[in-house]
């Protein structure tokens, strides 16, 4: 199966099923001589992990990484950096009646469609469960980023129809994992959980919409035409499960504006070239600008709900499905260090890239 690789430089390559053995990965192109905290990579896998509240999955998952290669008395040496994160609660019985019936919203037919063959147990590859070997790879890019002083935070601004209106600047982001949902505001944040209360008793789900936000990015990171830093971001974004849309800075309301209102004007703020504004979210051309880089990703509802619907099965018969299993009522709040982690990888890969242009 191709495409488990992403980036140029620094690289991930992930591997393994949501019921198989293990889950895993390789990252190739890390610089030597970093200092890795383990306690960060596994603090980074525990915000992602299941059974951390009522509307999450009940799989109860350890975590627990082990690194193969590529590390030295806890320092990268350059070389590929492979790791593993075994699965010990599995159930894959709850399966057996997907066997041959297709999921509504699920990865079940078109993986029939493309391959001729599935892992029907938990999703198999297309399960959210591969997305830790992502965590892993971010934390370590987080590590690399340190040392340059950018930062990378997300939050959840949004699940269902309740949003939180204000501007990430306005908010104080150190307080995001003080909230159940990850929303940096407790009277939205309190609204979300009420909501999720709801869906879970009426056997749905829900989606919602999550912000990030990276600071102290330098001007110059990305490529002018087909490897612009938006687009490669969406790219990370969009190979998140569940995702559905991405927009930077003004996004969408951009269509609304006049130039005039959404021009970003240049200005001299401490002895630097600055924008007045930061409508373009601190991306212009493709490349960074040096100012704050912000977008919003938006997520659908998990697939799975324990309600009766309408399908076919692999004979090409009608019939109904109501899936058994461990599931998310909102997989949101548990996307966002997924939403960093991607986030990190792309702008090191980018940092590594531009370090190779300019002398």
């Amino acid at each position: 199966m191709s495409g488990n690789t992403f980036g140029t430089i620094f690289k991930i390559t992930s591997f393994g099923e949501s019921h198989g053995t293990a889950i895993g990965g390789v990252i190739d192109g890390c610089p030597a001589g970093i200092k890795l905290n383990f306690d960060f990579i596994q603090s980074e896998l525990n915000r992602r992990k299941p059974s951390q509240s009522f509307y999450t999955s009940h799989r109860n998952e350890e975590e627990k990484v082990e690194f193969l290669s590529g590390i030295f008395e806890d320092i990268t040496t350059g070389t590929p950096i492979a790791y593993l994160i075994k699965n010990s609660d599995v159930k894959s019985g709850d399966y057996e009646s997907i066997k041959t019936t297709y999921r509504p919203s699920h990865a079940d037919f078109v993986y029939d469609a493309k391959y001729g063959i599935r892992d029907y147990r938990g999703g198999g590859r297309s399960s959210a469960r591969e997305t830790a070997s992502r965590v892993v790879g971010g934390a370590i890019a987080k590590h690399f980023l340190q040392k340059h002083n950018i930062s990378i935070m997300a939050y959840v601004c949004q699940i269902g129809n309740i949003k939180l209106e204000k501007h990430y600047s306005e908010i104080d982001l150190s307080t995001i994992e003080k909230s159940e949902v990850k929303c940096p505001d407790i009277e939205i944040s309190n609204k979300m959980i009420d909501l999720l209360h709801e869906v879970h008793k009426s056997f749905d789900s829900i989606g919602g919409v999550i912000t990030c936000v990276i600071k102290n990015v330098p001007a110059g990171l990305g490529e002018p035409v087909f490897d612009k830093l938006t687009a490669q971001l969406a790219k990370a974004m969009m190979s998140i499960n569940a995702s559905r849309g991405v927009s930077f800075g003004e996004g969408f309301y951009s269509a609304q504006m006049k130039g005039s209102e959404h021009n970003d004007e240049f200005i001299i703020r401490d002895n630097k070239i600055r924008t007045k504004t930061n409508h373009s979210g601190g991306i212009q051309g493709g490349i960074s600008n040096g100012e704050d880089i912000y977008f919003n990703i938006a997520f659908k509802p998990t697939a799975t709900i324990f309600k009766e619907q309408n399908t076919v099965n692999t004979n090409k018969e009608e019939t109904t499905i109501k899936p058994k299993g461990r599931h998310d009522v909102c997989f949101v709040p548990r996307a966002v260090p997924i939403v960093e982690a991607m986030a990190a990888i792309t702008i090191t890969d980018f940092f590594l890239i531009q370090k190779g242009k300019v002398l």
